[in-house]
Parts: C-alpha cells; sequence; structure tokens
C-alpha cells in the first residue's frame, strides 16, 4: 500500500567515522551521483548476502552509483571500530563505509530491519527503500532509469576517486573459518578470505599445501585451477563412504551456495550440491531432491550425523540435510523462520546456525543470532543455553541464565564437554551436559569461529586473529555484562494501532496473482499477550491491532511477502519479495496509533 508523498530530501550523512574512502563524505560531496545506501550490520547473513548481490551493480554503474554501507550494529562487539575493519576487510568490502554505532542514521532513514536499502538520486531526493534481499533487478532497473533521466536532464555526474580499499592480509591464513583434523595428524582449514583451503602440519602453523586458485569464484578442478568463495565448514567422511562417493571431504563452499568434495589423494574439488543460486521462496521452492537441481543458501557448517551430512544452512535459518550416496537434499529442521523455538524439528526456529559438532546421538548447534547453544537429540530440538535474538552477553553460571554472543562454532571436547566458540566475546567457553553449567575456558580470543580436538589437543580457529592457536585453559567463571539489542524503540498506544506495510513493484513488475493472492502477511508477538487483536496471517498489507495496555516492553514480529511478475512480456519472470521484523515496541498513552514498515517502496517519483 502506497500513498503519494512529496519528493524528500536525503538526511545529511555522519557516523563516528568512515573506512574506504580518501575523505569524510558529505551529500554535497555526492551530488550529481546516484547513491544506494546500504544499512547493514556485519552478523547479519541477510547482510552478506546483499554485499555480494549488490557487486555486479557496482560494477555495471561504477561511473555513476555510488554504494555507501551504513555500519548499524546489533551485537555490542560490532559497536568496536577495530572489528567493524576486520570485517570489511574479510568480506571485501570496497565501497565507502559510514560508522553508526549509535543507529542515528538508521534512525534518520527510517530503517527498522537488517539489511534496507535506500537510493538517492543525484538531486539528493531520497528516491526508494526496500528491506531485506532479492531486489537486484529492481535496484538494476531503477538505477538504470536513473541513469538515463538524469543523464538528459544533465544532473548526472560520471567520474570516480571516492574509494580507498582496505589492503589485503597478506599472512599464511586471512580470516580462517572451521578446521579438522586429517588421518596424518594434519588440519585443513578453511582459509576463507583467501578463498582457499589449507593444509598445515600437526603444528598448526606450517603450511603444506593450498588447495584453490585463491581466486573468488567457482570452478572445479586441481588444486591450481580449483575457486571457491570464501569457504567455511568441512567434514570428514567416514572411509567407506568416501569409498563409495570418490571424495573424503565435504566443503561448505559459502558465498556460492555449494557443497563441493575433495580428494585427498590428488586434491580435486567437484560439486556435489548446489545450483549456485541462493535458495530462495518464489524462485525455487524446491526443498528436497536430486542435490544438483536445489539450491541452497550460505552453508556454513558440515557434520556427519544421523548416517548423513547435517548442513547448518544459514542463510535461511534452517538445517538440510545430504545423503552423498544417493546425491539427495533434504531439509532437516527448521522453518526459515529466524527466532528460537525448541521441539519437533519441522516446527523449530533457527536464527543463523553456523556451528556443528555429533557427540553420539546429539548434534549440538551453534545458533548465533540467537547466541544459543541448541542440541537435537530423539528427533527434537532443545536450547541448552541462550535466551532468544535480543538478549547476550558475557556471563557463565547456571544454563537458564548463562549469556553467549554471537557463537559461531561448536566442538566435542575429551571430557564430554561441549567447547563453544563465542566469537563476538572473543572467548572459548564450554556447556557441561552434566551440571548443566557454562564456564569461561580461555579469554582475549580474537574472534573465534570454531573449536576441534587435534592431537589430545585444544585448538581453536582465531578467525580475526587469522591462525590456529592452543589457547591456555584457566576454567573460570566470568559475571560480565548482560546486553539486549539497542536498536530505538517505537512508541506505539495501547488500543487500536493501525499496521501497514508499505510495497511497490519494481520498476517493469507487477502483482501476481496467478497462483493465489499477490500478499501475505503474518502477525505475532514476543510476549504473545501484547496482542489482544490482530495476531495470524491475512493476504492484506494492512492490518489492525489491538495493544494491551498492561505490557510495557516487547517485540512485535511482522513477516511480510509480495509476489510480482514481469509486465508486458511473453515470458514473465516471477518474483517473491519477503521480509520478517522484529520491531521493539514500546507501549505508552502518548504512542503513535499506525505503525509503518517499508518493504518495498518508491514514495517520490521523478518529475
Amino acid at each position: 500500500m502506497v500513498s503519494p508523498q512529496a519528493r524528500v530530501r536525503a538526511p545529511e550523512l555522519s557516523g563516528r567515522g568512515w573506512f574506504n574512502t580518501q575523505h569524510e563524505l558529505q551529500l554535497s560531496d555526492l551530488r550529481g551521483k546516484i547513491v544506494l545506501l546500504d544499512f547493514w550490520t556485519f552478523c547479519c547473513i541477510n547482510c552478506l548476502h546483499v554485499l555480494d548481490a549488490l557487486r555486479p551493480l557496482e560494477d555495471k554503474y561504477a561511473d555513476s552509483l555510488v554504494v555507501i554501507g551504513v555500519h548499524s550494529p546489533k551485537f555490542d562487539h560490532e559497536r568496536d571500530k577495530d572489528a567493524l575493519a576486520a570485517a570489511i576487510a574479510r568480506y571485501g568490502v570496497e565501497h565507502p563505509v559510514l560508522d553508526d554505532p549509535d543507529l542515528k542514521m538508521w534512525d534518520a532513514y527510517a530503517a527498522r530491519a537488517w539489511p534496507t536499502l535506500t537510493v538517492i538520486d543525484p538531486e539528493g531526493y531520497v528516491v526508494a527503500s526496500m528491506a531485506g534481499e532479492g531486489h537486484e533487478e529492481g535496484l538494476d532497473q531503477l538505477i538504470g532509469s536513473l541513469v538515463e533521466t538524469h543523464r538528459d536532464r544533465g544532473t548526472l555526474r560520471m567520474d570516480g576517486g571516492l574509494v580507498a580499499p582496505p589492503p589485503e592480509h597478506d599472512g599464511p591464513l586471512s580470516f580462517p573459518g572451521k578446521a579438522v583434523e586429517l588421518a596424518n595428524g594434519n588440519l585443513l582449514v578453511s582459509d576463507s578470505a583467501h578463498h582457499q583451503l589449507v593444509e598445515l602440519d600437526s603444528d598448526a602453523k606450517t603450511v603444506v599445501a593450498r588447495i584453490g586458485s585463491g581466486t573468488r569464484g567457482h570452478a572445479d578442478g586441481d588444486a591450481d585451477t580449483a575457486q571457491l568463495n570464501e569457504p567455511q565448514g568441512l567434514c570428514l567422511l567416514p572411509d567407506e563412504v568416501a569409498r563409495q562417493v570418490g571424495y573424503d571431504i565435504l566443503i561448505a563452499d559459502t558465498v556460492n551456495h555449494l557443497l563441493r568434495g575433495l580428494r585427498l589423494s590428488d586434491h580435486r574439488v567437484t560439486t556435489v550440491a548446489g545450483t549456485g543460486r541462493p535458495w530462495r521462496p518464489g524462485t525455487n521452492d524446491a526443498t528436497s531432491g536430486p542435490a544438483d537441481s536445489v539450491d541452497l543458501s550460505s552453508p556454513w557448517d558440515l557434520a556427519w550425523y544421523d548416517d548423513r551430512i547435517i548442513i547448518a544452512m544459514a542463510g535461511i535459518h534452517q538445517l538440510w540435510s545430504f545423503d552423498p550416496r544417493a546425491g539427495t537434499v533434504a531439509v532437516y529442521a527448521g522453518t526459515t523462520v529466524e527466532s528460537l523455538r525448541d521441539g519437533e524439528l519441522h516446527e523449530s526456529w533457527m536464527a543463523q546456525p553456523s556451528g556443528l559438532a555429533a557427540q553420539g546421538d546429539t548434534l549440538w548447534i551453534a545458533d548465533s543470532e540467537t547466541s544459543a547453544l541448541r542440541y537435537i537429540r530423539n528427533g527434537l530440538m532443545h536450547t541448552a543455553v541462550g535466551q532468544g535474538l535480543f538478549d547476550f552477553g558475557h556471563v557463565d553460571g547456571p544454563a537458564e541464565t548463562a549469556l553467549l554472543q554471537h557463537p559461531l562454532g561448536v566442538g566435542v571436547l575429551p571430557d564430554g564437554r561441549i567447547g563453544i566458540a563465542d566469537t563476538y566475546n572473543g572467548a572459548l567457553r564450554c556447556y557441561d551436559p552434566i551440571s548443566r553449567r557454562v564456564s569461561t575456558l580461555a579469554s582475549d580470543l580474537e574472534e573465534p569461529s570454531d573449536v576441534l580436538v587435534a592431537g589430545g589437543r585444544t585448538l581453536v580457529v582465531e578467525s580475526a586473529a587469522h591462525r590456529i592457536s592452543q589457547p591456555e585453559l584457566d576454567r573460570h567463571d566470568h559475571t560480565g555484562a548482560r546486553y539486549r539489542v539497542t536498536r530505538p524503540a517505537t512508541t506505539i498506544a495501547p488500543g487500536q494501532v493501525e499496521l501497514e506495510v508499505l510495497f511497490t513493484p519494481a520498476p517493469g513488475q507487477k502483482l501476481d496473482t496467478s497462483f493465489g493472492p499477490s500478499t501475505r502477511l503474518t502477525v505475532t508477538s514476543d510476549p504473545a499477550t501484547l496482542l489482544i487483536n490482530g495476531a495470524g496471517e491475512n493476504t492484506r498489507l494492512t492490518r489492525s491491532l489491538t495493544i494491551a495496555d498492561d505490557i510495557e516492553h516487547a517485540v512485535l514480529q511482522v513477516v511480510a511477502q509480495a509476489a510480482t511478475c514481469d509486465a508486458d512480456s511473453p515470458h514473465p519472470a516471477c518474483h517473491l519479495t519477503k521480509q520478517d521484523w522484529g520491531v521493539p515496541v514500546n507501549v505508552s498513552k502518548d504512542g503513535a496509533r499506525r505503525l509503518t514498515l517499508t518493504l518495498r517502496d518508491e514514495p517520490a517519483q521523478q518529475s
């Protein structure tokens, strides 16, 4: 639903500082350019998808488009300037980045979701805003139209000189992700930012072999010609299975959205699952079938469990399974809803699962966005540590009150306790399944992303330190900080509140009713008692809510989607735009009686 609005001047750019630019930028510096603001936070997998999706547009419109990443953090660790600099280097971000630690720019541009994209025309007016991912085609058409319009007007400036990319790390490893021990005692490491695998000697330092050309891409072949794209998880197959399928190691080739097989005898890499396209609803809805015909989404880690490979499908908040013998994939757990809910696997909710470790009949899961340690046993999902999307910290003690901060890795320690790479706390933590207590084993690590036991040693992949380390273990309780996501809350009134989701089809598209209603809206809340009326699902992008007057703080969960197809085409392509918002709300008698969220909107048309 869109209502006509006057043209809106873009708010001025301001923040704590800039990265990847020769000087601080103001909108006056960008007059004559098309500007795309990308509101992101480096923990968010959807934001990472957008970074990769924008690369072709940056190349195509290099002389007329300026992309500016506005980093508005979720977690406390992401507020650290050095951590942000490391993330910019880790993910190969080459456009200017504005540091927005207090979310002032986020608030000025009315962002409510990570990621949010805002387009500013060469005259300094906001012309479009959109939430979530999957907007590449619409952006391409919009930017192309703006180029044509403003070139004809003489208001388009086509030059460069704004970007100063960060230096690359030139050590033996660059932001390594995961590691496994090989039969010969050596370690195989996913050297993520080098787009390679590296075999290290048992000393965890000496390079024995490199696998992959080191160029971001997708190509099968031998150690020198194969191409990977930010690989993460690795899994050593059981010997019998490896003999059957012809490869020994399975690789989560994360940014390629693929699983790759590695044969250790000759270091040959082959593609065994995925199409190279990210799974998105409305594009290829298949969630099971032949592995080479089903889309995957940012596979982040792998484990052999339940006589198959389990995939931490971080990009869509699920676990999938891969049977290497049959060559098939299927959903294993999760619904794609990003949250924390236990129970039956097909009804459970996860949030960016990023680490897996099998222990007999139990599969342990580092569920990063809920800062949780989860586990599967007897066909059910359980939470050992963690309280949800908005609560995190560094607190030891009973599991019910312990807190983690965006853990990415998990491993089984020799004594049966569960080691946790507590990434944003810079710590190695452990969970005791017997006493159900959490303690800290080592601190002052640099973004640990995996835990493994090799040669009787407990090793940690210190991603931001570019190394595999053996920290000195000193079990102790840490009673440090508790945090809650500090995203600005929206104050709404008790009683009737009108919820409206704005959606305008991208240029050249129209709403598609070929397969039923073109739009859908689902509303829930935490706590559920916030909503006296209005919870549930319907097919309109507006909803009348009745808000309880006895709850001060809550989270309103809104999921909206819109189906479109190409207009005036004999063979129209279909598109589905979908976004979920967890909107923190305060309830006050002076609050607003209308809540507006933007799925995709172009509030100011060119005159």
